[in-house]
């Protein structure tokens, strides 16, 4: 029997979000990424673009800002994207971290979110 794979949807992450699209925010996804559904992303200050979190950076890209809510490939231009911003709760199983992130590091970007609203919940 063939093994069917599926990819996540928006219900697998978001487990609650505020009414009226508040808790979203249209963002510019910053060329040169491919970033999937539950990316938890930082901004950069010199462009005020979105990027994948990165813990070791300087830039602003090191503090966690919210989480993909679709899929943007932006790998040759920048391209609009949704992100989770403010007032909501996330299933930690959905959220997509950059590879080789530590404990302490994710602790710190989880406790980042919180101050935006943002509540991450272990699913099961």
């Amino acid at each position: 029997m063939a093994v069917i794979n599926e990819s996540a949807y928006l219900g697998d992450l978001v487990k609650f979000e505020e009414s009226h699209r508040y808790s979203r925010r249209q963002e510019t996804i910053a060329s040169g990424q491919n970033l999937g559904l539950g990316s938890v992303v930082g901004r950069k200050t010199t462009d005020g673009k979105i990027y994948a979190l990165n813990p070791a950076a300087t830039d602003g890209t090191q503090t966690a800002v919210g989480a993909l809510i679709e899929a943007v490939d932006a790998t040759l231009l920048d391209k609009d994207g949704l992100i989770i911003a403010r007032h909501a709760i996330l299933a930690d199983k959905a959220l997509v971290w950059p590879a080789g992130i530590t404990n302490p590091q994710k602790i710190t970007a989880l406790t980042q979110l919180e101050a935006s609203g943002i509540v991450v919940y272990q699913s099961a």
